[in-house]
């Protein structure tokens, strides 16, 4: 694939990635009191799984006409970034929201797991889309030290308060 050809599932792939890996938990995060989020919210238990799946799924359906999901890839992109709202509420939601440890080990558990299909479509000879997910997808990583970085500090300020 070259040229123009080639452009539609690069951009796709970025814009479908940052849309997951970004604007969605920056929604939620400006919006959590929303009670929006409280009705939509499901354990990590089921949202992880679920997001995992779809978003593999899709990704790998850039890879070739014959694993494409039925219909235009567009509603398939849009069904991820919903299925991302699961994946990201347990994290910067109010219910079923982890604890410190529970949201480091969930998105440091989810990273690799996300990049999997991007690998996939590198294998498939689409290197430039697959890179495009996985440089898109590197908010997750951000969010992931954000959430470490801010529980080491807050364990430290509860020590510092119990011992001084």
């Amino acid at each position: 694939m070259t040229g123009h050809a080639m452009a539609g599932p690069v951009w796709s792939m970025a814009v479908t990635g940052l849309s997951v890996s970004a604007l969605v938990p920056g929604m939620i995060r400006a919006t959590r009191r929303h009670p929006v989020w409280w009705r939509l919210s499901l354990p990590a238990g089921a949202a992880l799984p679920l997001f995992l799946v779809l978003h593999a799924a899709v990704t790998l359906a850039h890879a070739g006409a014959a694993a494409r999901p039925p219909g235009p890839m567009a509603w398939w992109e849009a069904a991820v970034v919903v299925a991302a709202v699961w994946f990201w509420l347990p994290v910067v939601g109010t219910r079923h929201r982890l604890t410190d440890p529970g949201r480091c080990l969930y998105l440091y558990l989810s990273m690799p797991l996300l990049d999997l299909p991007a690998v996939g479509l590198i294998a498939a000879g689409e290197d430039a889309a697959g890179l495009a997910m996985v440089v898109s997808m590197l908010p997750v990583g951000l969010a992931a030290l954000t959430v470490t970085w801010r529980w080491i500090h807050a364990e430290e300020a509860r020590e510092l308060r119990r011992t001084g």
